[in-house]
């Protein structure tokens, strides 16, 4: 992007107050630039999607802003070798981020022409996105387009209020939209079988210490002017401590907190009225991709009825347990992603980084 288009882009995206990392929540749709130049609408659009769901909280995305194209890449300087040695996650994440900017092109009237991997040679660069033709987004559009800015990551207990069938039903159908699958576990067994399988890698995980200097290093206190990772009160720490946060993450680098991870989790599993496992056909960065479009469109669904979501991805996580996970509850294709889902009050936001921040 040259010089000029920088600087006009800067004045184009949402003024924010640099030193609060909540503030890229409060975007007023009312401000796209409707009559403006089309790599304005694109900047625009870009708040959107620097929303998404990633693993800490790393949010490893980069875009490139041209006159009528924004590029997609990866940002493998925010990956997490211990947990995700693959970056897995690291583009499912991209994924994510992806669909909420081809959903709110399409909201605001526009085709989104989205082109995967464009240039086969470099490897970063995941998405090319176009700003086509008119387009009347649908209803289902505009009603996961009004979630992006609500939805949130819950890692509290939730209500035991079952889920309706008619939702689990919608849920699904949203997921096979971009090519994966939503497998639901409700039968006892194979739900006691899941549950004592992210028990297993939680103890994995806490046991090697390379894991938990990694998660750590992502966890910040409240009061920290950060715009990623996790904040305490995310985890459930009482902010009101100015100790607590820091002392959490100081014990966590020191002692195997694994019984007490898993412990927690067991209960968080137990208590969740739905428990899902995404898949796909492949385990390709293709398939990676279109796991993380797919979830964040499952995601905004789910938002709509009315659900609270969090992740117990730790079973596939830890290599050998991912394969035993699709032979224990009989998984087609490939776990990428493990969601819990019921109902629970509303929970702060977590993090973001401006555009200006995520442009290349």
């Amino acid at each position: 992007m040259s010089a000029k288009l920088e600087h006009q882009a800067d004045r184009a995206l949402i003024p924010l107050e640099e030193k609060d990392p909540l503030a890229v929540w409060n975007i007023n749709e009312a401000d796209y630039p409707y009559s403006g130049q089309t790599w304005e609408k694109l900047s625009f659009c870009l708040n959107y999607a620097t929303l998404a769901p990633s693993s800490h909280n790393s949010q490893p995305w980069r875009f490139k802003l041209g006159m009528d194209e924004v590029k997609l890449y990866a940002d493998r300087t925010r990956a997490l070798p211990v947990a995700d040695p693959f970056d897995r996650e690291l583009v499912m994440s991209c994924g994510a981020a992806l669909f909420n900017l081809r959903l709110a092109i399409q909201y605001f009237g526009h085709q989104a022409e989205t082109y995967l991997f464009p240039d086969g040679t470099t490897r970063d660069l995941l998405a090319l996105v176009q700003i086509g033709s008119p387009y009347r987004a649908s209803r289902q559009e505009h009603v996961m387009f009004s979630q992006i800015t609500s939805r949130r990551t819950n890692r509290h207990r939730f209500h035991d209020k079952p889920v309706p069938s008619e939702i689990i039903a919608d849920l699904h159908r949203e997921v096979t939209v971009e090519g994966a699958s939503l497998r639901f576990v409700s039968e006892p067994i194979l739900k006691s079988r899941l549950i004592a399988l992210i028990c297993e890698a939680d103890c994995v995980q806490m046991n090697d210490a390379c894991f938990r200097r990694e998660l750590a290093a992502w966890i910040h206190p409240a009061r920290y002017v950060t715009h990623d990772g996790i904040p305490g009160y995310a985890l459930g720490l009482n902010q009101l401590l100015a100790f607590s946060t820091p002392l959490y993450a100081s014990a966590l680098r020191t002692f195997d907190l694994g019984n007490g991870t898993a412990a927690r989790d067991r209960k968080l599993a137990e208590g969740s009225p739905v428990l899902a496992v995404l898949t796909t056909d492949f385990d390709t960065q293709a398939a990676w991709l279109a796991a993380g479009q797919a979830l964040e469109r499952v995601l905004l669904a789910a938002r709509a009825h009315g659900l609270s979501a969090s992740f117990l991805n730790q079973p596939i996580e830890v290599a050998n347990l991912r394969q035993t996970l699709g032979e224990v509850i009989s998984l087609p294709g490939f776990p990428q992603i493990i969601l819990r889902l019921g109902y629970d009050s509303e929970v702060p936001p977590t993090p973001r980084r401006s555009v200006r921040d995520i442009l290349l």
